[in-house]
């Protein structure tokens, strides 16, 4: 029986969803603060001063949940040139490496593995690939900015959407992971099954009501349900 299945044939409704950056690999890779650096210059390419970018850029991201939203609605630039120019021209073979460990620990979820990322589709499999566990995954819910009012986390379209896609069962049916405590507590407003994974002192769980470990090879000591 393969990771998802049932004994009988029928289809697992179970789902894990897994975030991917920050949450499959460390924040202290420095990823994101690569993607900030190329959100700051797109932005000054699109008009932004130097002085007011990096202020507008996070104002973009708390009212629209990714800069790219606000550049889109504010500034009607070309979402595939933001791709291009921020997500695949991040160093991603250089920097993330193959992690044994994390594939071994998803190698033993017991239900179906979905990735859920507010990221690029072509950026997602590429962290998947130089992390070694592509394979491993059913498939990727992930934001295509060229669609208009693309829907992302912590939105619930953006779960809705996953939900969809993934073919998952009843709310209470999936599992959810991500570095984000607005990600993890509008999961859990949904009545999913939450666990934040951050390095970060344990009360910031407090506050999203949910579990928490400080790096997803850890899912297993709170989720053991899913877990072989």
């Amino acid at each position: 029986m393969t990771a998802g299945g049932s004994m009988d044939g029928a289809q697992d409704e179970r789902v894990l969803f897994l975030d991917i950056d920050n949450c499959l690999y460390p924040p202290d890779l420095g990823i994101d603060k690569m993607m900030k650096e190329r959100i700051y210059a797109f932005g000054r390419e699109n008009g932004l001063d130097a002085e007011s970018v990096e202020a507008t850029c996070l104002t973009y991201y708390r009212d629209y949940g990714l800069s790219v939203r606000g550049f889109i609605r504010h500034h009607g630039i070309d979402p595939a040139a933001f791709n291009e120019k921020v997500d695949e021209s991040l160093p991603l073979e250089a920097v993330i490496a193959t992690d044994p460990a994390l594939r071994a620990m998803l190698e033993s979820v017991r239900v179906r593995r979905w990735a859920f990322t507010n990221a690029s589709l072509q950026h997602a499999r590429r962290v998947l690939r130089c992390l070694g566990v592509d394979d491993l995954f059913e498939g990727i819910t992930s934001c295509d900015y060229c669609e208009p009012d693309f829907p992302c986390k912590p939105e619930r379209r953006a779960y809705d959407k996953a939900v969809r896609e993934a073919r998952a069962g009843a709310p209470q049916q999936c599992y959810f992971a991500d570095d984000s405590i607005k990600n993890v507590a509008a999961a859990r407003d949904l009545g999913w099954t939450a666990v934040l994974v951050s390095p970060a002192v344990a009360q910031v769980c407090a506050a999203a009501g949910s579990e928490q470990v400080r790096t997803v090879h850890q899912l297993p000591l709170v989720l053991p349900q899913l877990f072989a």
